[in-house]
């Protein structure tokens, strides 16, 4: 039998059950898929507490990576023995699962179903906001706040192999050292006079601003991007900001928007494909993994929950 991780109510991790079941078979168009690993996801506690509209009861998660094991009629380009992964199809947190083959991405050999699981979601964030909310150049100063977060720490490390000169920013000192790792100059939020070192850096302003806390960092980014320039926020773990009528006086554009938006079509190719490039030439090697077993889900749920992660979140099934 499957199991599958199901809430039927909102609330804190303890909601999270596990539950087992009987697959039915493949339809038109879908595959029977076994999954060895599933992305964790800010938004995946999101889901839980009730801030993102799903109905219930639910199978939370958006993102995993497995076996093909068994083929619906008419579908083409697939075969039992595939290994695939996905990062934007609801019901990911299931050892086996059936699923459409419409998300699906066949994995290089090279590239492990526990690699794809832990960077597709967020390196294809991170990619959304290099290429889609932003198109980053090599002479680009950048400003990334949350910068020790997930998708802060690939967008980071991406940017600056890309050329960028990249000013991160952590949370809290404690975090210091990764976000220092990643950047060309780092600072933590609380930091004195922060706005002021960042307008050492950059005097007439960042070229971008990558903005994934949001209320609680926006004046910052208002403050350090130059007029012309873009503010692209990626999540709001803070809570969404308001955007200031100065903003438009200065030219200056917000752009925001969720992944699957950016990254579809011809553009998951292109986006996964320059992924799977960037993981190869070990500029995300630095960066841990925090492995969960599938059992364990109620303790990553905490562990996100009071931002107690050590590196990229991944359940293993």
């Amino acid at each position: 039998m499957s199991k599958f991780i199901q809430i039927q109510s909102t609330g804190g991790p303890s909601v999270l059950q596990i539950v087992e079941k009987d697959l039915r078979a493949p339809r038109a168009g879908e595959v029977r898929l076994i999954q060895d690993a599933i992305g964790l996801n800010f938004v995946d506690t999101m889901i839980r507490k009730g801030q993102y509209p799903i109905a219930l009861p639910a199978v939370p998660g958006f993102e995993a990576a497995g076996t093909i094991t068994e083929v619906g009629s008419g579908v083409e380009g697939l075969l039992v023995g595939d290994r695939v992964a996905y990062f934007f199809s609801e019901g990911a947190y299931a050892t086996e699962r059936i699923i459409p083959t419409a998300p699906l991405i066949r994995l290089p050999a090279d590239i492990s179903n526990e690699t794809a699981a832990t960077f597709l979601a967020k390196g294809g964030t991170a990619w959304m906001g290099m290429r889609g909310l932003h198109d980053l150049k090599s002479p680009d100063t950048v400003l990334v706040l949350g910068a020790s977060g997930s998708v802060g720490a690939i967008l980071s490390r991406w940017a600056k192999s890309l050329g960028a000169t990249v000013i991160g920013v952590a949370g809290s000192p404690d975090k210091f050292d990764k976000v220092a790792a990643g950047a060309t100059h780092a600072f933590y939020a609380g930091e004195p006079d922060i706005a002021a070192k960042i307008r050492t850096i950059a005097p007439d302003g960042v070229d971008v601003v990558y903005d994934l806390v949001g209320r609680a960092t926006f004046a910052l980014g208002v403050s350090s991007v130059r007029d012309g320039g873009v503010i692209a926020t990626i999540g709001a773990a803070s809570g969404q900001p308001a955007p200031t009528p100065d903003l438009v006086r200065r030219g200056v554009v917000v752009r925001s928007g969720g992944t699957p938006q950016y990254v579809w079509g011809s553009a998951v190719e292109i986006a996964t494909t320059q992924l799977w490039d960037a993981l190869r030439s070990g500029i995300f090697s630095d960066l841990e993994t925090t492995r969960y077993p599938f059992d364990e889900i109620a303790r990553a749920h905490d562990d996100m929950d009071n931002r107690r992660l050590s590196g990229l979140p991944v359940l293993i099934a």
